[in-house]
């Protein structure tokens, strides 16, 4: 169903069952998906390549050309995955050659209002975008994380798996997968054990979790000191070698 005064250019490809409201923009060089709801007045540009089942409300800006400076028109791509939803007013723009070239979403997000997920940026599965939380170029977003409303992050920075942003946070080092930060400048505030329980962490390993988080933020040990202990552990459990890794590879340093 596509409303009659939506514009769809020459070149678009719609899957099967695809719903496009009033007063909507689909540009040249977009591809939607299967079951996929635009609402009216959503604005899609391309490249754009657009998975199934996803849901857009009203007045989304989507594969729109970055605000980076650097940028020249060059013919970058966005890329989203399946069954994701964007409240009102979402913003997500496409790469930049100084990067890969593409922003990537992955599949069974939530980007409530308001929210923006800048160039470059690679956002995983499961994800939750409160309203108003913004990521800033080249961020790389683990699966399940949560930000919380009005936070923001810094450009390049990651956010490990299952971690948790509180609300008005500002954050400019990497979070550890499982880590609750908070504050402005964010700072470690323990492990988000409700969410590790809610989905599926055994009792043991949420305990080991907790472990590895004293070790590297509660016995005055630099980050190497405390990889070097954990070392044995993360070889025994694949939950603590995804933290270690992660901490191993932090391209800005982690929050202490």
């Amino acid at each position: 169903m596509i409303h009659p005064s939506a514009v769809i250019e020459a070149g678009v490809k719609l899957g099967n069952n695809v719903r496009i409201g009033p007063f909507s923009y689909i540009g040249a060089g977009v591809e939607i998906g299967d079951d996929c709801v635009i609402e009216s007045h959503v604005v899609i540009k391309g490249p754009t390549y657009i998975g199934r089942g996803n849901h857009f409300y009203q007045f989304c800006s989507i594969g729109e050309a970055c605000q980076d400076k650097k940028y020249n028109n060059e013919p970058t791509e966005l890329h989203i995955g399946d069954h994701n939803i964007f409240r009102e007013s979402c913003t997500v723009h496409r790469g930049t050659i100084q990067d890969k070239g593409v922003t990537i979403i992955g599949s069974h997000n939530l980007f409530m209002a308001y929210t923006h997920v800048a160039h470059d940026c690679v956002i995983g599965s499961h994800v939750i975008f409160a309203n108003n939380a913004s990521a800033a170029g080249h961020v790389h977003v683990g699966d399940w994380a949560i930000l919380g409303g009005m936070s923001g992050i810094h450009q390049f920075c990651h956010i490990g798996a299952h971690s948790f942003i509180g609300g008005g946070s500002i954050v400019v080092k990497d979070v550890p997968p499982y880590v609750m930060a908070h504050g402005s400048h964010a700072v470690p505030n323990g492990i988000n054990s409700e969410g590790l329980k809610r989905r599926g962490f055994t009792s043991e390993a949420v305990l080991e979790i907790k472990r590895a988080y004293k070790t590297l933020y509660r016995q005055g040990l630099t980050v190497s000191e405390a990889l070097s202990q954990l070392e044995a552990k993360a070889n025994e459990l694949p939950e603590i070698k995804a933290f270690t890794d992660f901490i191993q590879n932090a391209p800005r340093g982690i929050i202490r």
